[in-house]
């Protein structure tokens, strides 16, 4: 899911190559945490929180197959 979201928002912002893309486990859920240039977040968030939204929704129904849950944060 990692490489999933790597590849998904390196789409979306201006710099890929200072993309992070980390996570924490706690139990079945797995959190996580992208970090990207200041003027690349925006970006991540979209109009209204619409783009960071629909990233939720595609991580939370992959991770779903496999029967685990996830969340997903921006640091800015």
């Amino acid at each position: 899911m990692e490489e999933f979201l790597r590849y998904v928002v390196g789409k979306l912002v201006e710099y890929p190559d200072e993309l992070v893309v980390t996570h924490t486990e706690d139990g079945n859920r797995t959190v996580f945490h992208l970090a990207a240039r200041k003027s690349d977040v925006p970006k991540i968030i979209g109009k209204g929180g619409h783009t960071i939204q629909a990233l939720r929704t595609l991580l939370q129904a992959s991770a779903q197959k496999k029967g685990i849950h996830v969340g997903l944060e921006v640091i800015e």
